[in-house]
């Protein structure tokens, strides 16, 4: 069952999540102890993020620096694959086509086929750290990885061979930006980013975080005038710590509405940007539920504990 299919027939809004792996040489048990504390909610899917190598410079004998590759979050096929066997619930990983080329991605699907798991998130990903602007490694735009896994789906290689063997088909979602992405000349351009996506198969769109409601419905409400029916499923985080009222507006460029930053600015600690932050996000979840939103999707990291009290409150 696909996650479209999963998210209709719950009968009711339907919750999930977002994980991180495990940093290189730590063990899996992070990433448990995070589903054991949410699983509770009847998550209908998991997603699992996917990172791209960094340029790191490492010391060499003599004193001299060697400027390498570095993957810190290696593993997301494995960890999606342990999670699928020991939860039996629904895996999401993400596929970039920052940091990997077509053919690297084409082997992802391979082993993801391997694995009976075939619901994707499709993603561009984010600039390197050491790069100014987005370099492409291979895929410039999310749509253009898409048409890959679309190919992929009808029993073709990138290089256009024909794969011998038939293929479960992968369904996929993609992301949408209520607040328009940062590279987007206005957020009229951005809804039609939006609806090709949709248009070339995308069978539902999540949103990157975001504090105002008003600003998921216009955008939600344009889509539709535009004739896209796909669920518009918004991403939310519960702020956790008292930076984040200006770090989040730098690193995901969404606004924090002036009512709670005024809140966020008269903690004194971060212990007190926790509660400001689950009030905050269990006010916007329940609103957005009763608009009728398909399903709730949480980012969990560094906040799980702030995400189960969310939940507790609204599911």
């Amino acid at each position: 069952m696909s996650i479209v299919n999963r998210i209709t027939t719950a009968g009711k809004t339907a919750f999930s999540f977002e994980l991180l792996p495990p940093l290189k040489g730590n063990g899996i048990e992070s990433v448990y102890r995070t589903i054991d504390t949410l699983r509770e909610f009847d998550p209908k899917y998991i997603n699992i993020t996917t990172h791209r190598s960094e340029m790191v410079y490492k010391e060499l004998p003599g004193g001299l620096f060697e400027r390498v590759a570095e993957r810190h979050r290696p593993g997301t096929v494995a960890v999606a694959a342990a999670i699928q066997n020991k939860y039996h619930i629904p895996v999401v990983p993400h596929i970039l086509c920052s940091g990997f080329t077509p053919e690297e991605t084409e082997y992802v699907l391979i082993d993801l086929q391997f694995l009976g798991i075939t619901d994707l998130l499709l993603l561009r990903g984010d600039k390197a750290r050491h790069d100014k602007s987005f370099i492409p490694t291979g895929h410039s735009h999310a749509t253009e990885l898409q048409a890959q896994v679309n190919r992929f789906n009808e029993g073709y290689f990138y290089d256009g061979t024909k794969l011998r063997s038939a293929v479960q088909p992968f369904s996929y979602g993609m992301a949408c930006y209520p607040e328009k992405h940062e590279e987007a000349p206005n957020l009229d351009s951005d809804i039609q980013y939006a609806i090709q996506k949709v248009n070339a198969g995308a069978e539902y769109l999540v949103t990157q975080m975001f504090f105002d409601n008003r600003k998921y419905y216009d955008f939600v409400g344009k889509l539709r005038a535009a004739g896209v029916q796909v669920p518009v499923i918004p991403g939310i985080k519960p702020i956790t710590l008292m930076n984040q009222l200006t770090v989040l507006p730098k690193i995901f460029h969404t606004d924090i509405p002036e009512d709670f930053a005024v809140a966020l600015r008269s903690c004194t600690s971060d212990e007190q940007a926790v509660e400001v932050g689950i009030e905050w996000c269990t006010a916007q979840v329940k609103d957005l539920i009763a608009h009728g939103a398909p399903s709730i999707h949480f980012y969990t990291m560094m906040a799980t504990q702030s995400v189960k009290r969310v939940a507790k409150a609204v599911f």
